[in-house]
């Protein structure tokens, strides 16, 4: 929280514009509310996941899933830990007023694993295959990059 010890006036930093920190202050009331948006959208991401498991397991024949079923299924998994992990980057810019590139990799990595799990081989073509084998090798080797250097 802002203390009003350390701010003069209205929020504004000793030496800072106080048009850029009243800025600055909307931005992070913003982020705020993306991550309330966030958090619910998470949750309708729960509740989708459940109506998928219900819709496919309550259809004849009863309790028995096909591939496809299960490959939905996995897909609505996935989107709701993708949307997890940008609410963590969400709350930590919060925290640290940083965006954390190797999370940000790393989302980006998982979201393009999810794609290729719920492909459709049959019905996409060769360049889609090779654009999304170019995409998950430039995030590999920069989410390497970035690990190595950390090091």
């Amino acid at each position: 929280m802002i203390k009003d010890k350390e701010y003069e006036g209205l929020f504004v930093k000793p030496g800072e514009d106080r048009l850029v920190s009243v800025l600055n202050i909307a931005i992070r009331f913003g982020i705020r509310v993306l991550s309330v948006l966030m958090t619910l959208v998470i949750f309708w991401g729960i509740a989708d996941v459940v109506w998928v498991i219900y819709q496919h397991v309550m259809r004849p024949p009863f309790l028995i899933l096909k591939i496809e079923d299960i490959l939905e299924t996995f897909g609505a998994f996935l989107a709701v830990l993708i949307a997890v992990e940008i609410f963590l980057n969400i709350v930590l810019y919060l925290k640290e007023d940083v965006i954390h590139v190797k999370l940000v990799v790393a989302t980006a990595l998982m979201a393009i694993a999810r794609k290729v799990i719920v492909l459709d081989f049959g019905k996409v073509g060769p360049e889609h295959l090779m654009a999304t084998g170019v995409v998950i090798i430039a995030l590999g080797i920069t989410y390497w990059l970035i690990a190595k250097q950390r090091n």
